[in-house]
């Protein structure tokens, strides 16, 4: 299997913390085992993600914010950053667990501003004075890491993912995202 040369957002979850994390006693965790099987493996993946900033204008104030998008099929949810993470907050590493971005340009700007809008209306969209988007790409491209609790018995493999950077546990959403990727 090919491997890949890519950058990636620091992770804020180690793999002891993953695998206690995926382990612990707990409705979720119960849940999981009892309707999945047992906890087999886990497993990092890295995701490409693009960076666009996208301005508004908000009461009498230009917004300016920092969105990445993942890269695959735009099905993830946004992440926002207060600058462009720098050489600190990144590492270069090289990976087998890389999804292939195949999101097309136009498509991506078209979702991306579906759920910029949600993000906006969310904070108040009565206070949006121009109802109009400005989006750019920044030339960054950055994968971010994911860890992937891989339960299985008879009926196969199912995945539970984690957010490496967020800490916290994904839904369904994700879960079906990375299953799909594992069974290509």
């Amino acid at each position: 299997m090919e491997t890949f040369n890519i950058q990636t957002v620091r992770p804020n979850v180690s793999q002891n913390e993953a695998v206690q994390a995926f382990s612990a006693r707990g409705v979720f965790s119960l849940y999981w085992q009892i309707s999945r099987g047992p906890l087999q493996r886990i497993a990092d993946a890295y995701v490409p993600f693009a960076l666009y900033r996208v301005q508004y204008n908000m009461g009498k104030a230009l917004q300016s914010r920092l969105f990445a998008m993942d890269a695959v099929d735009g099905s993830l949810d946004l992440f926002e950053f207060p600058e462009i993470p720098g050489t600190g907050e990144l590492l270069a590493i090289e990976t087998r667990n890389c999804l292939p971005p195949s999101l097309t340009d136009a498509r991506a700007e078209e979702l991306l501003r579906e759920k910029v809008w949600r993000v906006i209306f969310q904070q108040g969209f009565f206070k949006i004075r121009e109802p109009k988007l400005e989006i750019a790409r920044e030339g960054v491209e950055l994968h971010l890491p994911y860890w992937l609790g891989l339960y299985g018995g008879k009926n196969g493999v199912r995945c539970r993912v984690m957010d490496a950077v967020r800490r916290r546990m994904e839904g369904a959403k994700a879960s079906t995202f990375f299953e799909e990727w594992l069974a290509a």
